[in-house]
């Protein structure tokens, strides 16, 4: 089975520039809340890299969550494994 992950051949910082935030050493997250509340989580997993997403609270966050993934595959920052 293939999954997502970091592209290892890029510079993890990177993933500031799309609202990601440092949580453990190279291990980003990112939070998407909608009028406060968080609705998903997608972080990287501490020793592979691959990507996670942890859905928080179940609401229409379908748009949002595939633009994030769209633009972090277009840019090379997400491969398939």
């Amino acid at each position: 089975m293939s999954k997502l992950m970091f592209n290892p051949e890029k510079d993890i910082k990177e993933l500031e520039k799309y609202g990601f935030k440092k949580k453990y050493e190279n291990c980003y997250e990112y939070i998407r809340k909608i009028k406060d509340i968080p609705v998903y989580r997608v972080y990287t997993t501490l020793k592979h890299k691959y990507i996670q997403i942890e859905i928080l609270e179940p609401s229409k966050i379908a748009g949002s969550l595939q633009v994030l993934l769209y633009d972090l595959i277009k840019v090379g920052l997400v491969v398939k494994e």
